[in-house]
């Protein structure tokens, strides 16, 4: 289970909800692993994190923070949110594009929404940064990475489908050509 300190106490809702983190990964260039979550953002808290490999080589990464607030005491509106990020790098071609930001943003858009993951109050960034290297690093080219933070609001208590979107938009996010990743999904939902 999440390093989710409070997990004790926190009820059965909240025990429920996570176990999706402990799901199988959707893809087998998706090594998912639990880390320690932020104690201070709310009263339980749990967290994982992703990696993506393909040949060996890590080409995205990313977090999954679960938040949830029973007593509603908290600036979201509803008892649970979720938070991720991730971060992949880029090929030139793509990173120069002016509408990067968008896309980035409708892979995740996209991924809710196919994957079931009912949910309100939408919000977040997406970045680009590009890295040179001078002096001795001068050799090693420039690279570029995008990185996206975002949270919502679920409207269920059941989180796969919001666990099963942050990796389909991790997959995206690497360049990974699409996959059965929905359908796994919406089995596993089924009762």
């Amino acid at each position: 289970m999440p390093d989710v300190g409070s997990a004790a106490d926190a009820g059965e809702t909240f025990r429920r909800a996570i176990e999706a983190l402990n799901s199988p990964s959707l893809r087998s260039e998706i090594t998912v692993r639990e880390i320690p979550a932020p104690a201070r953002l709310a009263p339980h808290t749990a967290a994982v994190s992703a990696q993506v490999t393909v040949h060996g080589e890590e080409i995205a990464w990313g977090r999954l923070i679960v938040l949830y607030d029973p007593e509603g005491t908290r600036e979201w509106p509803g008892p649970f949110r979720v938070v991720c990020q991730i971060n992949s790098e880029l090929e030139s071609d793509i990173a120069t594009d002016p509408l990067l930001g968008r896309v980035a943003w409708s892979w995740l858009t996209d991924a809710l929404t196919a994957c079931g993951a009912s949910h309100h109050t939408l919000s977040g960034t997406v970045t680009r940064a590009t890295t040179e290297g001078f002096g001795t690093k001068a050799g090693e080219g420039s690279t570029t990475e995008v990185e996206m933070r975002a949270s919502w609001t679920p409207e269920e208590d059941d989180l796969l489908p919001h666990s099963a979107a942050w990796q389909t938009l991790l997959a995206a996010a690497a360049g990974l050509p699409p996959a059965d990743v929905v359908d796994i999904a919406r089995q596993r939902s089924r009762p």
